[in-house]
C-alpha cells in the first residue's frame, strides 16, 4: 500500500526501532552518510552496501544485503539509482520488512506500482526531515 498521507508517514517513522540504510556511502557528502549520521540515535541502524560489506560506517557493520540482517526491519531507507531498486524491494519484501521508503531521487513509479499490494512504500519525503519531527 502507499503511504502517502503526513500524519501516517510520522506516525510510521515515530514507531520504528530498525531502520536499513540501503546504499550506504563512506561519502560524508552524500545524502545517505548524512542521514545515517543524523538519525543514528534515533534508531537501531543496519547499513547495507555490498561494496562496503564487512567494513564500518559510522562505527556500524555494513552487510552486503537486507537478506542478511538478523534483527526484524521496520523500515527499508532506500539511496539508489530508481534503476537498481527492483531487487532491493524484492529482498524487503522478503524480509517482511514492515516498510520499504525511497528516499526522494530513488523512486522508480513502475516498480512502485508493481510492488504496491506487497509491501508499504514511502515515496516523496525523506525519513531525515521526518524524524527531525518527532520528539
Amino acid at each position: 500500500m502507499l503511504i502517502t498521507k503526513p500524519e501516517e508517514i510520522i506516525k510510521i517513522a515515530s514507531n520504528a526501532k530498525n531502520v536499513a540504510i540501503v546504499g550506504i556511502s563512506k561519502n560524508t557528502e552524500r545524502a545517505s552518510y548524512k542521514i545515517a549520521e543524523q538519525i543514528r540515535d534515533k534508531y537501531n541502524l543496519f547499513l547495507v552496501n555490498p561494496k562496503y560489506a564487512g567494513e564500518k560506517i559510522l562505527n556500524k557493520n555494513v552487510y552486503s544485503s537486507l537478506k542478511e540482517i538478523k534483527e526484524k526491519i521496520d523500515i527499508v531507507d532506500v539511496f539508489r539509482n530508481p534503476e537498481y531498486v527492483e531487487p532491493i524491494i524484492k529482498d524487503a519484501i522478503e524480509i517482511k520488512a514492515k516498510v520499504i521508503w525511497f528516499q526522494p531521487g530513488s523512486e522508480n513509479l513502475d516498480i512502485i506500482e508493481k510492488y504496491k499490494d506487497k509491501i508499504d512504500i514511502i515515496f516523496n519525503s525523506c525519513l531525515g526531515v521526518v524524524s527531525n519531527m518527532i520528539t
